[in-house]
């Protein structure tokens, strides 16, 4: 992009949004990036270091939070497009999901009326697969962008209930008063692949405790993946692409793995550190039954028995999306874990 037209990822200090800034000053565009805290800055320099960008001459930083007004107008002057791909942060489970609930709703909102009154041509915003398949009850069919999960599923989870409501925020947001802002909304999977620094997302926290021994027994958890490099591409696909305009896409790489081929591919494709990886299997009662007194089964119960089995065929043929394997993105979190010393225990051959 050229002229004084900028892009704008929100969240610069998160693991989608490190690698979006990454990809987008790889390909020449100027950028701009929000942080709750200029302190934070550095964080995000390290990382694009990581990445290999040399020079900082095409990036801004702008101190802004998703659940206040301030500097917003500031964030958004002067870009063509913005990438919202920022969550508000949650340092413990919320005693009531509207503390959860509100703050997505609300930022996501307050990013795109920004938008609009700036003259941003379009939005790309992270939503997720809970936003899509929760409610796809049928095994024998694949989920595509169609699906909807009602917010009201039982059992859904304050994150998912959040992300499903704030995706349908914006869509009415659009259509009510968007005037000429488009709006392109991108569902991921679970998100693995290459972390920029030592700071693992979540996704990490479950591969380490398979890794580490932690998990002395594998639940039967069945999961999709997207690599967070191929999930920062087809944001800027979804961002240049005239077709995007109005369109959700679905980001997997394809298919679904369970928790135990997980560690079979572990212990197969990573010998040094497959010692310490539990063979053993455990049933998906169990789980429920530790939920009721243990905070991490607690996490994975709800994750237990939702089809996942989803197509990516709408971002490949409107997009020219080419994801790799979701065993590529397995092997390289795990590799990231042991690059940041994440892994306790490394066992020798």
């Amino acid at each position: 992009m050229t002229g004084d037209k900028y892009v704008l990822v929100t969240g610069g200090t998160g693991f989608v949004a490190s690698h979006c800034l990454l990809q987008l000053l790889q390909k020449g565009y100027q950028v701009k990036t929000t942080v709750r805290s200029l302190n934070r800055k550095q964080e995000v320099l390290d990382m694009l270091t990581t990445g290999g960008i040399t020079s900082f001459r095409n990036i801004q930083f702008i101190e802004a939070d998703l659940t206040s007004d301030n500097n917003w107008a500031e964030a958004v002057k002067d870009c063509a497009y913005v990438l919202h791909v920022a969550s508000p942060i949650h340092l413990h489970l919320p005693t009531h999901e509207d503390e959860m609930i509100r703050p997505a709703v609300e930022g996501t909102l307050r990013v795109l009326k920004a938008a609009r009154d700036a003259g941003v041509k379009r939005v790309v915003m992270t939503s997720n697969f809970g936003a899509v398949g929760y409610s796809h009850k049928d095994p024998s069919t694949l989920i595509t962008e169609d699906s909807w999960t009602n917010p009201n599923e039982k059992g859904l989870s304050a994150y998912n209930k959040s992300k499903v409501l704030a995706e349908r925020a914006a869509w009415d947001f659009i259509e009510r008063e968007g005037r000429q802002l488009e709006l392109t909304v991108v569902n991921p999977v679970g998100i693995f692949g290459p972390s920029l620094s030592g700071k693992l997302s979540a996704g990490f926290e479950l591969l380490k405790n398979v890794m580490d021994g932690t998990m002395k027994a594998i639940p039967k958890l069945e999961l999709a993946i997207v690599d967070v490099r191929d999930l920062a591409d087809l944001h800027i696909r979804a961002m240049e692409a005239p077709g995007a305009k109005g369109q959700r896409f679905l980001a997997l790489s394809g298919g679904t793995i369970t928790l135990p081929e997980i560690a079979g591919l572990l212990k197969a494709r990573m010998p040094e550190i497959g010692a310490g990886i539990s063979s053993k299997t455990l049933p998906d009662w169990v789980v429920r039954v530790a939920a009721l007194f243990n905070a991490k089964a607690k996490a994975l119960a709800p994750m237990l028995g939702i089809n996942r089995k989803a197509s990516n065929a709408k971002a490949k043929s409107v997009l020219g999306w080419q994801p790799r394997s979701k065993e590529e993105a397995l092997l390289a979190s795990a590799g990231s874990l042991i690059k940041y010393g994440a892994i306790k225990t490394v066992h020798k051959p």
